[in-house]
C-alpha cells in the first residue's frame, strides 16, 4: 500500500500541499487557517492514518522535539520519579524525552550526552556525575540548551534545579535533636559531590547549634553503595564506649542496608535506635516499623527543570538556580528519649 504525503491528502480535500502543512504543523492559527478547513484536513490525516516524516521535519524546522535526560541510575527511587516527572511535563509540551543511565560513571556521562547531541535533541536535562565538570564546562561553550537536576557545580554558573541539602540535613538533625537525641550518628557516602557534601555541613551545624559536641566519628563516610561497607560503618557505631542513640542516612539505599542490618541482628527500632532516611523508598514499607523519612520534591523540581529549558530552548539566556526544600515525614522509627 502505497504511503499517504501532504499531496495526497491535498488533492483529497481540494487545498493546497502548504495549507496542510500548516494544519498538521499545529499552524493552522498562526496561519490563520479556516477552522472547518483545518477540521476537514485532520480528518482525512485520520481516515489514511497519515505518519509525520519526522526526520524531514526536523530539517525543516530544525527540531527534533526530544529532550536528552541522563540520570545517575536508573534503579534509584529518585532517578525513576524525577523522570516520570520530566516526561509528563514534556509531553505536555510536545515534546518526547529519550534517556540514560550513567551509573555514577563520568565517561558514561559524556558518551551519553555525545550520543543525545548527535541524535540532535533540542536540549539536555542531567543530573550530573562526580568528576563530570569538564563535560559540563564543553556544553556551556557548545551553546547547547541544558539544565542540571538534582545536583550542580558551585563553580560552573548554569541552570539548575536541586534540593536545598544543606537545610534538608540541618532540618532533618534538628528533628532527631528535637525528639532528645544527643548521639547522633549521621551515614553518608566519601566523596566530592556538592549536594552529598552539603548534607554533612547541615547535620554538623545542626548539632553545633543545639551545643551538641560534633564528633568526627559519628559521621561515617563510605566508599560505595555496598552493603559490607555499611554493615563495618554501623558495627563500628554501635560497638562504640558510647553507641549513637539514633542513625540518619543520607540516602534511601544506605538507609536500605542499614535496616537490614539492623533486623539481622536484631536490634529494635525505634526502642533500641532511632532511624531516619534522607530519602524515601517503597522498599521501607517491608520494614516492620514505619520509617522517618525527608521527602525531595520530584514532581516540581521534574516540572521545573522541563520549563526552564523550554525557555533556554526558546532563545532565553537567564541563568535560574533554583533550591527547593525537603518534607519531612515521620513515621515510627524515630522515638522521644
Amino acid at each position: 500500500m502505497k504511503k499517504v504525503n501532504l499531496k495526497d491528502i491535498a488533492e483529497y480535500v481540494g487545498v493546497s500541499t502548504a495549507l496542510v502543512s500548516y494544519v498538521l504543523n499545529g499552524q493552522a492559527v498562526e496561519k490563520q487557517v479556516n477552522k472547518s478547513t483545518a477540521e476537514r484536513i485532520i480528518k482525512a490525516a485520520q481516515k489514511f492514518n497519515y505518519q509525520t516524516n519526522q526526520i524531514a521535519k526536523s530539517l525543516k524546522t530544525q527540531k527534533t522535539h526530544t529532550i536528552g535526560l541522563v540520570v545517575a541510575d536508573i534503579n534509584f527511587r529518585f532517578s525513576t520519579g524525577i523522570t516520570k516527572s520530566i516526561e509528563e511535563e514534556a509531553k505536555k509540551n510536545n515534546y518526547t524525552v529519550i534517556y540514560g543511565s550513567s551509573n555514577e560513571d563520568a565517561e558514561k556521562f559524556a558518551k551519553l550526552i555525545n550520543v543525545f547531541v548527535n541524535r540532535r535533541v533540542d536540549g539536555l536535562i542531567l543530573v550530573p556525575t562526580e568528576g563530570s565538570e569538564n563535560e559540563i564546562e564543553v556544553l556551556q561553550r557548545s551553546g547547547i540548551p541544558f539544565v542540571l537536576v538534582d545536583r550542580h557545580f558551585p563553580e560552573i554558573q548554569c541552570n539548575y534545579i536541586s534540593l536545598d541539602n544543606y537545610k534538608a540535613a540541618y532540618n532533618a538533625t534538628q528533628y532527631l535533636i528535637d525528639k532528645g537525641h544527643r548521639r547522633i550518628a549521621f551515614v553518608n557516602y566519601r566523596t566530592t559531590l556538592f549536594h552529598l557534601l552539603e548534607r554533612n555541613k547541615g547535620y554538623a551545624d545542626a548539632l553545633k547549634q543545639n551545643n551538641i559536641n560534633f564528633e568526627e566519628f559519628w559521621l561515617q563516610q563510605i566508599d560505595s553503595v555496598g552493603e559490607n561497607d555499611v554493615t563495618t560503618c554501623i558495627e563500628l557505631l554501635m560497638k562504640a564506649p558510647m553507641p549513637c542513640d539514633a542513625i540518619f542516612f543520607a540516602t534511601d539505599i544506605l538507609a536500605i542496608n542499614g535496616l537490614k542490618y539492623l533486623s539481622n541482628k536484631k536490634i529494635n527500632v525505634p526502642e533500641q535506635i532511632s532511624v531516619l532516611s534522607f530519602d524515601e523508598s517503597e522498599s521501607f514499607d517491608l520494614f516492620y516499623t514505619p520509617i522517618t523519612f525527608s521527602r525531595q520534591p520530584l514532581m516540581e523540581m521534574g516540572c521545573l527543570a522541563v520549563n526552564n529549558l523550554m525557555e533556554l530552548m526558546n532563545g532565553s539566556d537567564h541563568i535560574k538556580q533554583i533550591s527547593l526544600e525537603a518534607k519531612i515525614i515521620s513515621g515510627a522509627s524515630c522515638r522521644e528519649q
